[in-house]
């Protein structure tokens, strides 16, 4: 547990410094935007590995996971079908299309949508701090970004083209993630049990 809770806290932790802007500033000022991106990226995935470490262990060792509750079989239905909205979202954060411009900001609309579905489908310990923590994090960032203000320089021009790709880009990672990319990172398949 205190693997994966390291990790939310760097991760989260790096996540949060532009809820500050005079942090943000400080430190573009201080080592440029280069090294600050570089830094912030390299954090950010030292953070992601520790959360993927600690939690996969915690799923193999039950004993250090209490199960606090048992979803009911039609909540992983339910998270599977929230996680095709969510990939369609994670990929209109990169397209300039109109679900971009209408949705304002489609990768925290993502993260929510993720983590409520896992939320929803698990019951154990590990999964509630993880996907709390991820929603918590996404409600607070997103009320953060409105108290900021708006975004300069982001392309939203695109139209239909741009939602077209946006939502066959989210299917086809989400039919990835389904089918492959899920247990092979995590170690669980989505579908097992689900009666699919």
């Amino acid at each position: 547990m205190v693997t994966m809770v390291l990790g939310l806290l760097i991760f989260l932790g790096i996540h949060a410094l532009p809820w500050s802007v005079e942090v943000r500033s400080g430190l573009l000022a201080r080592f440029g935007e280069g090294p600050y991106k570089t830094g912030f990226a390299v954090i950010s995935l030292i953070g992601l590995v520790l959360i993927i470490i600690g939690y996969g262990k915690l799923q193999v060792d039950a004993g250090k996971n209490p199960q606090i509750w048992v979803p009911p079989v039609w909540t992983a239905h339910i998270a599977l079908l929230l996680m095709v909205f969510s990939m369609i979202l994670l990929v209109a954060a990169y397209v300039p299309s109109n679900i971009k411009r209408i949705v304002r900001h489609p990768m925290l609309a993502a993260v929510k949508l993720w983590a409520l579905a896992h939320l929803l489908a698990n019951g154990d310990l590990a999964s509630m701090i993880l996907f709390g923590a991820f929603l918590a994090y996404a409600v607070v960032d997103r009320i953060s970004v409105k108290r900021r203000g708006p975004a300069h320089g982001v392309d939203e021009s695109g139209g239909i083209v741009g939602d077209i790709g946006a939502i066959v880009g989210g299917l086809i990672l989400y039919v990835a993630f389904i089918f492959f990319l899920h247990e092979w990172l995590i170690g669980v398949a989505p579908i097992a049990g689900v009666g699919l």
